[in-house]
């Protein structure tokens, strides 16, 4: 069997997924995305705060990776990284961003477009002391994206950042970010087996400081 063949054997869009009437949709695309991750929770929905963060380099390339959302303000969506990892560094060169969430169970994709903000060194340091030990040893390295020679250095590293971790509690790298992804575009995608797919778009409208929706072909 071939890959094409596999591929066209495999199930799309199965089981019951819910129904999305956009005309009730709130004014507010962070009130909607609050309440799609409430059911995508609900509805046990395997790890629903990964998301995808697309950024781009100098020369437009762009690359993307999978992180852990850490909150929702009425700013935006907020995650967490080295500001010397790739990320880290494209994002100092071109703050503009994309996130994306894929709540496959429930057919449902959310789509995020903004601007990344760096986050107060007060902010920063507070998310870093509330990870786990494991997680903050990880974050010590200052290496992400570094080629690695040999996965014994790595070993060694994290035996030398965990133990600086519980030799000080409250220690905090230089280079710890927390980001927040401001909006100026937000698209919701319901599936249907039908493919009469439901697209909500939100732009930010700067000048009146509101939303327009519209919705868009499939």
């Amino acid at each position: 069997m071939t890959v094409r063949e596999l591929l066209r054997g495999l199930p799309v869009f199965a089981g019951d997924l819910p129904a999305f009437d956009p005309s009730t949709a709130p004014d507010d695309p962070i009130a909607l995305f609050t309440a799609w991750f409430e059911e995508a929770v609900a509805a046990g929905v395997s790890e629903p705060h990964a998301m995808a963060v697309a950024t781009a380099d100098e020369a437009g390339a762009p690359s993307a990776r999978v992180v852990i959302l850490k909150d929702l303000t009425p700013e935006g969506w907020w995650f967490a990284t080295t500001t010397t990892s790739r990320k880290g560094r494209e994002l100092a060169a071109d703050p503009q961003a994309a996130l994306l969430f894929h709540w496959r169970e429930q057919g449902r994709q959310v789509r995020v477009g903004g601007v990344a903000e760096l986050a107060t060194p007060g902010l920063c340091a507070a998310d870093f002391r509330s990870r786990p030990p494991a997680s903050r040893a990880a974050g010590l390295h200052g290496r992400q994206s570094d080629p690695l020679a040999d996965p014994a250095e790595m070993d060694r590293a994290f035996d030398e950042s965990r133990a600086r971790v519980e030799a000080d509690p409250s220690l905090v790298p230089d280079d710890w970010g927390l980001y927040v992804v401001r909006p100026v575009e937000v698209e919701f995608w319901q599936g249907s087996p039908d493919r009469r797919h439901v697209r909500l778009r939100y732009r930010r409208e700067e000048s009146r400081g509101t939303w327009e929706r519209s919705l868009l072909w499939p």
